[in-house]
């Protein structure tokens, strides 16, 4: 996932990783989603090249139940797949959004290409890089079928944006991506407003998520995502914090884990 930079004041902790029990586990908190869900980040980012059908396929292989990418607009208003949003020319960066699609290197794939080679049976979330991509995502995933859009969480850092989608799509989760330093209102007025918008989740690092937070948020029936989850403990204690989702680069940790919650 990739989002605003921290806020100046913002102080996030490195965990450290710890050994993994084996044994089934209740969550301390409940969460809204049961089960969890373990988006593959980037595909299976840690086994494979990242964003590419490759990383999917494999996540998919892994037992991911849900996928993650960043989309982006080509010139011809093709939707893509790819972290950075720049394709290098020589010693030039050329926007993606300049570049038909046919221009584009053959790694990076369109999501119209992604549902044909895994289907759409799996929960896709999206970082919405490009704004402009928006009715793009929404048409591929609703011209795919299946439950497609209903599978589909939408994420951006700026709420108000997000909120402004809602009327464009009923089908779609909506998530708001951000940090607890880009919330001046506080957490409980901000999981307040979410809910009043008819955005659907609320996605912050896994650092900043505790049991505590997580059921303020559930209050508002906001779901609780947490990226960034790479190692065993971290995701054990995310899941009994209650949250409903985590982001890993390492698919096998993460299937492990949630295994763990519902063997």
């Amino acid at each position: 996932m990739t989002r605003s930079s921290p806020p100046p004041m913002l102080n996030i902790e490195r965990s450290v990783p710890g050994p993994l029990c084996h044994t089934a586990r209740v969550p301390r908190l409940p969460s809204l989603r049961r089960p969890p869900i373990g988006f593959a980040h980037r595909g299976a980012r840690a086994h494979a090249p990242e964003n590419t059908l490759e990383a999917f396929r494999l996540a998919v292989r892994l037992g991911a139940p849900g996928l993650e990418s960043d989309a982006w607009l080509t010139a011809d208003g093709v939707a893509v797949l790819d972290h950075d949003g720049v394709v290098r020319r020589g010693l030039r960066k050329v926007p993606i959004r300049d570049l038909a699609r046919a221009e584009l290197p053959s790694h990076i794939p369109s999501l119209e290409e992604l549902y044909a080679e895994v289907g759409t049976e799996l929960e896709l979330s999206l970082d919405v890089k490009d704004a402009d991509a928006f009715d793009a995502v929404v048409s591929v995933a609703r011209a795919a079928g299946g439950g497609a859009l209903e599978r589909l969480w939408l994420c951006h850092p700026d709420w108000e944006l997000v909120a402004s989608w809602r009327p464009r799509c009923d089908g779609a989760r909506l998530v708001d991506s951000t940090y607890l330093g880009y919330m001046p209102e506080g957490a409980e007025q901000r999981a307040a407003a979410l809910a009043r918008s008819g955005i659907d989740a609320l996605n912050l690092h896994h650092t900043e998520w505790s049991g505590g937070l997580a059921a303020l948020v559930h209050r508002f029936g906001v779901h609780c995502l947490a990226w960034d989850a790479q190692h065993g403990r971290i995701l054990d204690d995310l899941l009994d914090m209650g949250l409903d989702g985590v982001y890993s680069d390492h698919v096998d940790r993460m299937v492990a884990a949630l295994h763990r919650l519902d063997p």
